[in-house]
């Protein structure tokens, strides 16, 4: 008796725009969905500065993935990150805490997204974090709020005046936005909080080795950002560049070839980005060819070359100068989707494959938010700014939330802010400002592996090996490495903790 053929299968890398809305459009087809994500979450980036400002918490920009496809019955959602993509033998590896997963493909979509770029300076990292993720933005909400309650301890003046210093590197729509909402805070939220100095005393600047604000806008918008944003106290300083970041502040040179030191407690890194790895690893495997951010160049039709059953999109692909946005992803994951439910169509009627259309890119417009009733805005030729690009500004992003409940609750805390000065998320706690740092020296340590405590459990020499031989191995590995990292954490966060704790490294 013969075994009914399995439908065609299709594995998507990553749950952000690209990913998601490639599997949604996919609903229809006759194919079995995998959708591998290292997060259990897909998350709406563009709002991030506001969770790292206290607007918005993490569920509202945030939905859990498995369900936001839990009645799409062909899509499959598996945990973990993807550490080999095999191109000849069409295989997808990937790891989640140390159960490692092989999973074959007939068709793959590879939306991996970026992460922060510090051009070869990666220990500017330690001081100056970037805002990719959750943890990026809950860590920078504890670096900026503690920074003004630590200046409310110190009698000092320039170490106060240190605390109330704010770096942001970096003027594209992030910096500038980050910038816009610290000032904010600054300026009317926290007004009265403290007793012992004026909040309206910090200092916010906003750093960039270009020659204009928001120069993905033009001219005209980044000088009109530029104004708007000195109007609510932010100082800027173009074409300076950073040298040096440690926990004192900032090292730049200016345009004149000068350098300078700022003193500053919380540094923000927002200056660049660069493609998953995985770009590099696709193009060693194929004859295409990456770009100095690590994207890889793609056919007209998003594959890569020989691969015509591969597409990269989103952050990882470039063609034609396209921009990084998530429009982008959006787009092009859904046209990597309709090319697939098209073809498996056409095979499943035992029909020629349809010839593929050129991915074209539809600019939906460009826009950054400044302060309060005020923002910038690019669409085709037209530019706005002011009240009306406001508006366009809140309607763009709320009608791009995914989940309905999530855009009642941005609606509604944007109320509350709009009318009066109340930021609803504004708890921090240490682990938030500290746990990165600490894991990444914890990792540092695994690799090293030291010489346990008595009592402590070793960590693992190997674990990628060690923990893909049986269920057993894996469950007594797992645990063993859990346990290391739990009581290393707790040790590296008890040394540091006491009555005289002081963050020189927020």
């Amino acid at each position: 008796m013969s075994q009914p053929m399995r439908p065609h299968r299709v594995v998507v890398i990553g749950s952000g725009f690209g990913g998601l809305f490639a599997a949604k459009s996919l609903r229809r087809a006759d194919v079995e969905v995998i959708l591998v994500s290292r997060t259990n979450h897909h998350l709406f980036q563009p709002l991030l500065y506001q969770l790292a400002t206290g607007i918005l918490s993490e569920g509202e920009i945030a939905s859990p993935t498995r369900m936001l496809v839990k009645d799409q019955a062909n899509v499959t959602v598996q945990l973990g990150e993807v550490t080999s993509i095999d191109l000849a033998d069409r295989t997808v590896t990937s790891v989640h805490r140390g159960h490692t997963t092989l999973i074959g493909y007939d068709s793959l979509i590879v939306s991996a997204g970026a992460r922060q770029s510090y051009f070869g300076n990666d220990h500017f990292a330690e001081h100056a974090p970037g805002l990719k993720t959750i943890d990026d933005a809950l860590e920078l909400r504890g670096r900026i709020l503690t920074a003004f309650d630590q200046a409310e301890l110190t009698a000092d003046p320039v170490e106060r005046e240190k605390l109330l210093t704010f770096v942001v590197v970096g003027a594209g729509p992030t910096g500038v936005e980050l910038a816009g909402q610290i000032a904010g805070l600054a300026h009317r939220t926290l007004v009265g909080a403290y007793q012992k100095f004026d909040t309206r005393d910090a200092r916010i600047l906003l750093l960039d080795a270009a020659s204009d604000v928001l120069p993905r806008l033009g001219g005209d918008l980044g000088a009109e950002a530029a104004e708007a944003l000195e109007r609510i106290g932010v100082e800027i300083r173009l074409g300076t560049t950073v040298e040096d970041v440690d926990a004192d502040g900032v090292t730049v040179k200016d345009g004149k070839g000068e350098r300078h030191t700022i003193a500053a407690t919380c540094k923000i890194w927002s200056a660049g980005v660069v493609a998953s790895p995985l770009g590099e690893h696709l193009a060693q495997q194929s004859a295409a060819a990456v770009d100095s951010a690590g994207r890889i160049e793609v056919q007209p039709d998003l594959t890569i070359p020989g691969h015509p059953n591969v597409f990269v999109v989103g952050d990882m692909m470039t063609r034609d100068g396209l921009p990084s946005v998530a429009q982008l992803a959006i787009q092009s994951g859904r046209y990597a989707a309709r090319q697939i439910a098209a073809e498996a169509k056409a095979a499943t009627r035992g029909k020629r494959r349809p010839d593929r259309a050129p991915f074209r890119y539809r600019d939906k417009g460009s826009m950054a938010i400044i302060s309060r009733f005020n923002a910038v805005a690019r669409i085709g030729k037209i530019e706005l700014h002011g009240w009306l690009a406001w508006m366009l500004w809140i309607a763009v992003h709320i009608v791009n939330v995914v989940g309905f409940r999530s855009r009642i609750a941005i609606l509604l805390a944007w109320m509350w802010m709009l009318l009066g000065s109340w930021r609803g998320h504004l708890t921090v706690t240490d682990q938030q400002i500290t746990a990165r740092n600490v894991l990444h020296q914890v990792r540092q340590a695994e690799t090293a592996a030291p010489p346990p405590p008595d009592g402590h459990p070793r960590a693992p020499q190997n674990p990628g090996d060690r923990c893909v031989t049986t269920t057993e191995g894996v469950t007594a590995c797992s645990a063993q490495r859990m346990e290391y990292r739990r009581r290393t954490f707790r040790s590296q966060l008890n040394s540091s903790s006491g009555p005289n704790r002081s963050f020189p490294a927020v």
